[in-house]
């Protein structure tokens, strides 16, 4: 066949259908499998490329590099605590039994190992290094009983060692129940439980009894070994299993860099009122600029003037002590500035912002403005009083002769509004009736004081606050009746409700409904501070703190803390050790603080908090008294407002404090009259938002009077007509789910036809919910009363015959 000049032969495309070979069997070569593809690629391949999925040895290569990084982490966070060039370990000494000594167990400790390094510092602290380990260890005992040294002590430890007894009647008593629950509450580190007095039982009564002390001990610490601590042989083996055991992370400790005081010394200024603190210890956490801010518990922020580094006065080999005298040395060739704070970048005292009162103020109108205003004032044909934030759509058909209510700002005293009070009455024997009885029987009988089961009753009642017993059954009462009808109130009789409740709104919605969260804001909102982005702050601050420059962790410096008050120094107890906390950036402002809070304890011990009643709260390290209010924990842009703080309930408390840049432990104390503490709650920061909307709800109840289908006339939600054309735009619901509206008032005191999605049922009631949004008071107090000791307090039972 000729093909003539200029004819093209068809050539099939990319889509042309490709029939199935035929299976010989055979193996095919990858030249045979590359010319049947023709250089076309699998979607699957494609699809991994876009995912950058990795091949096998790939992701094996990956996986060695992830398990040597994480390794290289664990061995550089080891190595980071006890060497020669680092922070010794930190271990706090807390028993949990008031009839052991912790200061005769140390001995054992001491004289662990004769080749061991022993000195002590100024604050009472011991430091002991064993050259056969190559490894530093500081312990610190704070006062036993004292609650406030314990927690504060183990802020900065790296290991608690818990000292329980063997022989006593109670491995754990109840004093060391409420340390070990607030010290579990506050953040664990890694822990160490040694047993004492176990020498002093019979030899064949001790495995039971250490079986007994393991059970008991498992209880608290479930994955917790207990070892002996009886004889000098078993101080080294403490001393290997803390510096052999794997420390256990503490995140709002190890974020912050910290400091336990070794020396601590007070110069007063010329005015005398304040001074400059000097504390010298090993730092820990994070790096420590001399331009952030430090926090001493109990005692305030405060700022620094200068660091300075010395020689480390407690060194691993027993050479180096001999020289340096085994103590500290202050000479002025060891001794050198490491840092100078800098006026223009160091971080201000300022907590609180100082608003400008003429802040958005109009300057004087002009006279354009001011006849313009004239014209518009004559205008108008009659003026209405009418309450705040009502609109001129709705000032249109509001009565004239509606007046506005005195205050409404108790926000307490809603539910005694229609309340009667009792009254008590006492009856008078009469005289002439007592002496009616004949003389005969006189000589019959006798006048006796008889005790009752056996108690003396008035040295009890003496014991005990009347006052306070009915002011906590009255608070039961109210907590009972809350629970059991949720945020329902009377309608008062005196007081129109459109004026009882001007303050308050009908949403068709809770969770949908429109809320603006800057709308009528408490002059208190003007003294705070709010972050635009605070995830992203939290970020960038937690991110900066550990590429700050100055002091690195393990090395001892001394802090120069200008400004502190000499009362606080003067007032200074013995055995509490002193802590300094390195504050983050914007952790000395004021802000809106929202912590979740649950009830710890026995339920038959909870007893119900108000809102708004005082409570101490332990959050991180700082520690203050403040009054919160309480809001449900749920999802959403509004929380309904919780009167009450019920048992084994869980709530977001709201409060002004500063800010805490969570995790971030919260614990909270109820403060009793005698001036002891009592831990109702625990939790954590959940957020530090001012826009945080709490909602207070108060429902309206009806009942309905004639049922005809679906509609029904209701009575007793309201007692006059004004009242019922006020709240006839809000919407109606039933306990039974019915939903309705109002369509008009009936006669004069207060009936209202009611149209509903629905048959109702004659039982059923009909409710209107209202609800107002609600601020915390600022009722911040950053210092708080030290409590009793709870082993020197210890109540001793009488034995009632």
């Amino acid at each position: 066949m000729v093909v003539q000049s200029g004819q093209e032969h068809h050539r099939a495309g990319v889509f042309k259908q490709q029939n199935k070979t035929h299976k010989h069997g055979r193996h095919r070569s990858k030249g045979s499998i590359s010319s049947a593809v023709k250089g076309k690629v699998s979607v699957k391949t494609l699809t991994k490329r876009a995912r950058k999925e990795l091949k096998k040895d790939e992701r094996r290569n990956q996986a060695v590099q992830l398990r040597q990084k994480k390794r290289d982490e664990v061995l550089l966070k080891k190595r980071s605590l006890g060497g020669a060039c680092t922070a010794p370990f930190l271990i706090a000494v807390v028993s949990l039994n008031a009839d052991i000594d912790p200061f005769g167990i140390l001995e054992f400790i001491k004289q662990a190992d004769d080749e061991a390094v022993i000195t002590n510092s100024e604050e009472g602290n011991i430091h002991i290094s064993v050259p056969r380990f190559k490894q530093r260890f500081t312990l610190v005992v704070p006062a036993p009983g004292d609650l406030f040294s314990s927690l504060d002590a183990l802020k900065v430890a790296d290991t608690v060692m818990f000292l329980v007894s063997a022989s006593s009647g109670e491995t754990i008593d109840d004093a060391g129940e409420k340390i070990l629950t607030a010290i579990m509450a506050q953040g664990l580190p890694s822990t160490v439980v040694a047993v004492t007095d176990l020498e002093s039982i019979p030899p064949k009564k001790r495995h039971t009894a250490k079986q007994q002390v393991q059970k008991d001990v498992l209880r608290w610490l479930p994955d917790e070994k207990i070892i002996t601590l009886d004889k000098i042989g078993d101080g080294l083996t403490f001393l290997r299993k803390v510096g052999s055991q794997k420390q256990r992370a503490v995140i709002q400790r190890d974020r912050r860099p910290h400091m336990l005081a070794e020396v601590a010394e007070f110069m007063p200024d010329d005015e005398g009122s304040t001074g400059t603190l000097k504390v010298s210890g090993f730092v820990r956490g994070c790096p420590l600029s001399v331009n952030s801010l430090v926090h001493i518990p109990g005692w305030g922020d405060f700022q620094m003037s200068h660091i300075e580094t010395t020689s480390d006065p407690h060194p691993l080999d027993k050479g180096r002590a001999a020289r340096d005298g085994g103590m500290e040395t202050n000479d002025s060739d060891t001794t050198r500035v490491l840092a100078t704070a800098d006026p223009r970048i160091q971080e201000s005292l300022q907590s609180e912002n100082s608003p400008d009162p003429m802040e958005g103020e109009q300057t004087w109108p002009t006279e354009e403005e001011l006849d313009e205003a004239k014209e518009s004032l004559e205008a108008k044909r009659r003026v209405k009083r009418v309450p705040k934030g009502t609109s001129e759509y709705q000032a249109a058909w509001i009565p004239d002769e509606l007046k506005d209510d005195d205050d409404d700002d108790d926000d307490d005293g809603e539910t005694d509004e229609n309340s009667e009070e009792e009254i008590m009455k006492m009856n008078e024997a009469n005289s002439d009736g007592e002496s009616s009885c004949g003389d005969e029987d006189a000589d019959d009988y006798e006048t006796i004081t008889v005790t009752e089961g056996g108690v003396d009753a008035q040295r009890y009642d003496d014991k005990m606050d009347l006052t306070e017993e009915q002011e906590t059954l009255k608070k039961i009462k109210e907590a009972r009746t809350d629970s059991q009808f949720p945020d329902e109130i009377d309608t008062p009789h005196e007081t129109p409700a459109r004026v009882r409740f001007q303050k308050y709104r009908g949403l068709q919605s809770f969770r949908t409904s429109p809320w603006d969260p800057c709308e009528n804001l408490p002059v208190e909102y003007s003294r705070i501070f709010q972050f635009a982005n605070f995830d992203r702050t939290k970020k960038r601050v937690l991110k900066d703190s550990k590429e700050t420059e100055g002091a690195m962790p393990g090395w001892y410096v001394t802090l120069h803390i200008h400004g502190v008050p000499q009362h606080l120094w003067a007032a200074r107890r013995s055995g509490h050790p002193l802590v300094v906390y390195v504050l983050l950036p914007h952790e000395q402002k004021m802000s809106l603080l929202n912590i979740v809070l649950k009830r710890t304890g026995p339920i038959e011990n909870q007893q119900p908090i108000k809102s708004k009643e005082q409570l101490v709260f332990h959050i991180g390290h700082r520690r203050f008294k403040a009054c919160p209010i309480f809001s449900q924990h749920t999802n959403g842009s509004k929380h309904k407002y919780e009167r009450y703080f019920q048992p084994e309930a869980t709530v977001v408390a709201s409060l002004f404090a500063p800010i805490m840049f969570p995790p971030c432990s919260v614990m909270a104390y109820s403060e009793m009259k005698d001036g002891s503490q009592a831990l109702v709650a625990t939790g954590s920061v959940l957020s530090v938002n001012p826009n945080r909307i709490v909602a207070k709800r108060v429902v309206l109840s009806g009942h309905p009077f004639k049922i005809h289908k679906r509609s029904a006339v209701v009575r007793f939600m309201f007692f006059n007509p004004e009242d019922v054309t006020w709240f006839k735009p809000v919407e109606l619901r039933t306990k039974h789910g019915r939903r309705g509206h109002i369509k008009e008032s009936l006669g004069t005191h207060g009936h209202m036809k009611c149209v509903f999605d629905g048959q109702l049922k004659s039982e059923d009631t009909i409710l209107m919910n209202l609800y107002k949004r609600v601020f915390p008071k600022w009722t911040y107090e950053p210092f708080v009363n030290t409590p009793p000791s709870l082993f020197s307090n210890r109540l001793t039972d009488e034995v009632m015959e």
